[in-house]
């Protein structure tokens, strides 16, 4: 059994002026949610063998900053693939990951990540989890996904099983849509 948590970053700073998207860092709103998340991820005793995650400031900054909340810090192994990445390039990704990792935290972006869940889930009706996930995987949530494998490369379609879905909202309200 392998365990792939998935962490979207948590929301950017659209008035920052930066030249390009991937240089754009996480306004306060993102800051506190990232520090709720590594909270609650400890709270919660989630264990990561291995972090794998999208180079890009945004994404950068989550972690930093949910590594406080967590109160230990695990080096993120740096994947550019994960960058704005389609499902196609996720599955590869995972499917490189080394199998000595049990539970690997994947941070990154939508549509991917969002779109990765509802691919590895069944849409059978089973989990009202996954429906919640496809209304809207929001900025610095969390999506736990147990999949019956021994190697990662043997990742694919409708195996897993959603064991949950958190997100900054659901732990502080001040952290749901309209707030900032």
């Amino acid at each position: 059994m392998k365990r792939l948590i998935l962490f979207r970053h948590a929301k950017s700073d659209w008035d920052d002026p930066v030249a390009r998207d991937f240089d754009r860092p996480l306004n306060r709103r993102g800051e506190k949610a990232a520090l709720v998340m590594g909270e609650f991820a400890k709270a919660r005793d989630l264990h990561f063998d291995m972090v794998v995650a999208s180079p890009a400031v945004r994404v950068v900054e989550t972690l930093n900053v949910f590594f406080t909340g967590y109160g230990e810090v695990i080096d993120p192994h740096w994947d550019r693939r994960i960058y704005l990445a389609s499902t196609p390039t996720l599955f590869d990704v995972i499917r490189d990951l080394p199998d000595s990792a049990g539970s690997v935290l994947m941070s990154g972006h939508n549509p991917g990540l969002e779109e990765l869940v509802l691919d590895l889930v069944p849409d059978d009706g089973a989990s009202p989890l996954r429906e919640d996930v496809e209304v809207k995987f929001p900025t610095a949530s969390i999506a736990v996904m147990d999949l019956p494998i021994e190697h990662w490369s043997e990742a694919k379609p409708n195996i897993a099983t959603l064991a949950s879905f958190t997100r900054p909202r659901d732990l502080d309200p001040a952290l749901g849509p309209g707030s900032r």
